[in-house]
């Protein structure tokens, strides 16, 4: 199967919202990017209209379009009957003209097929076929053919009204090539899985881009086209309106929304239907709701009343070709899917941190219904362990955690009101308080709240690096912070009482030193005074006696 809905990869942000819309899991999820599976996918375009981030987008056909008209073949348009829920107020003549506009020979309504389509499924009833699901909806077929084998059999061998639409067309114009034009982005796939019916797909959203880039807008033209029942298919019920012979042996049954048409199926499946003919629309409201309406577009009741108005109780008239002309096949598409044993499903969990039943939370975060869904995802390389948000809040909560405990800062979380909410062991040891007294505790009664209210009023975090606590008798150096969005202060602690203490013990000891030495060398001082004095006398009194002892023997 081609890629018909493709991944803007810039734009994925891993929120699995496509995983939880899919119907089927149908996406692989690798390396941060969310990448559909072809040969699992059911072209529901779910994951299309559900993605926040716009990271799907719907292949462009419109130059296959341009390209067919290019050739020089009058190109015909089948446009789906939902196209006056798409655009407000339009009319087939409006978008003929609008289309023409664009280089399409002619066009016509998808409701022509729809008409042929409706004949051959009471024929079929006629024959008494124990259960008949319609096969309008390219979807349903896919899901049946790639989930449920066991329900081909009750597939209507019909047709799609586009598929017998356009090979209408190419009966009374041969030369001509058609282009199918509607809500649905599967009719892409169909078209090109049986080809030579359907030359080219487009949906309403490239219609619309096309005309925009052509500035072509929708004009008021009145309808001049007969009223049809078979403009009623887009809707849920909409067939089995148009039937116009009903069975009273048969239950008639219209079923939309791709949970409903699963069940459903469920039960062909078992066998525990009787008589029946089941109308399956994978959308919910029908093709009213398709995924290529337009994304902001989705208002049920009122597309589905604009649908309602236009129809009318008369049918197209067609030449109803015979029934092997309208015959289309169902075979068996595998999707090579292989069921894991539970020894690995055991081993995944395990991984994902769930070793015992009650761990398995399925919150379906993830994107699957099960923890078990999404271990059977991983071992089939859809999905990543870490894809489990319990897990990576239990693994994030354990990591902080651990770093808090094992941290010798004492850490302290109080909320707005002053209130301790969190801390750590080593807060517990700073203020010599156990859980219980500190959990819940009022700042005020523990620390001094100034430093909070400053670091509140200045709006950054306030550091002081020498903090006393008279209160315990501690020095810490304090770190104190606000969160503005958990709304919490986070208040750090580094006890630094031994170093405060030994740093006073240094100061102690260096004034004492100076102390003493300045004692010691005021004593020597004095004592050099001292002998400095006693040398000047005995110096002195040693000058008086040589002086004497001169002049004696200058006598002589």
């Amino acid at each position: 199967m081609t890629d018909y809905i493709g991944l803007k990869k810039s734009n994925c942000k891993n929120c699995y919202k496509c995983i939880r819309n899919c119907p089927v899991k149908s996406i692989r999820f690798a390396d941060h990017q969310a990448n559909i599976v072809p040969e699992e996918c059911i072209l529901c375009g779910r994951c299309f209209v559900a993605c926040p981030q716009n990271a799907k987008e719907v292949r462009s056909d419109v130059p296959a379009a341009k390209a067919l008209i290019a050739t020089g073949a009058p190109v015909w348009v089948s446009l789906a009957p939902s196209f006056v829920a798409c655009w407000d107020g339009a009319t087939v003549g409006a978008l003929e003209k609008a289309l023409k506009a664009l280089g399409f020979a002619a066009v016509e309504e998808t409701a022509v097929g729809a008409t042929i389509v409706k004949t051959e499924y009471e024929r079929i009833v006629r024959e008494g076929q124990q259960v008949v699901i319609s096969t309008c909806c390219h979807t349903v077929n896919l899901l049946v053919q790639k989930y449920y084998p066991e329900a081909l059999g009750a597939l209507a061998h019909v047709l799609s009204p586009m598929q017998a639409h356009c090979k209408d067309i190419k009966r009374r114009c041969p030369e001509a090539r058609t282009v199918f034009i509607g809500p649905c982005i599967s009719k892409k796939d169909e078209a090109e899985s049986y080809p030579g019916v359907v030359d080219c797909v487009l949906t309403f959203e490239e219609l619309s881009a096309w005309m925009a880039e052509e500035h072509i807008e929708l004009d008021r033209v009145a309808d001049g086209s007969a009223e049809s029942r078979a403009r009623l298919f887009p809707t849920t019920g909409g067939i089995l309106r148009t039937m116009a012979e009903k069975d009273p042996e048969y239950a008639y049954i219209a079923v939309d929304g791709i949970e409903n048409c699963i069940t459903a199926i469920q039960d062909v499946a078992a066998g525990k239907l009787g008589k029946c003919f089941i109308e399956m629309s994978a959308c919910a409201g029908s093709c009213i709701g398709g995924p290529a309406m337009g994304k902001n577009r989705r208002a049920a009741v009122r597309d589905y009343v604009a649908v309602d108005r236009y129809a009318g109780p008369r049918d197209f008239p067609v030449v109803q070709p015979e029934p092997e002309k309208l015959r289309k096949p169902f075979r068996l598409l595998t999707t090579g899917a292989v069921k894991p044993g539970s020894a690995a499903i055991e081993e995944v969990l395990r991984q994902m941190g769930k070793t015992k039943p009650s761990d398995e939370l399925n919150c379906g975060s993830c994107g699957y219904d099960t923890c078990r869904d999404k271990a059977a995802a991983v071992l089939a390389g859809k999905a990543e362990v870490t894809m489990c948000l319990p897990y990576l809040k239990d693994k994030a909560e354990s990591f902080s955690d651990h770093i808090i405990e094992s941290s010798t800062n004492a850490i302290l979380a109080l909320d707005e009101d002053f209130r301790v909410q969190q801390f750590n062991e080593s807060a517990c040891r700073l203020l010599g308080m156990d859980g219980e007294e500190l959990r819940g505790a009022q700042m005020a009664d523990i620390l001094d709240p100034q430093v909070f209210c400053e670091t509140l009023e200045l709006g950054r975090t306030v550091r002081n690096p020498r903090l006393y606590l008279e209160r315990y008798d501690k020095y810490v150096e304090q770190r104190v912070s606000f969160d503005e969005s958990y709304r919490i202060f986070i208040c750090a602690m580094r006890d630094i009482t031994d170093e405060e203490r030994r740093r006073a013990q240094r100061e102690e000891m260096s004034r004492s030193t100076v102390e003493i030495t300045d004692k010691i060398i005021a004593k020597q001082m004095r004592t050099v005074q001292e002998i400095a004095s006693l040398l000047g006398e005995t110096t002195a009194e040693t000058k008086v006696a040589l002086t004497k002892l001169k002049e004696s023997l200058g006598h002589e």
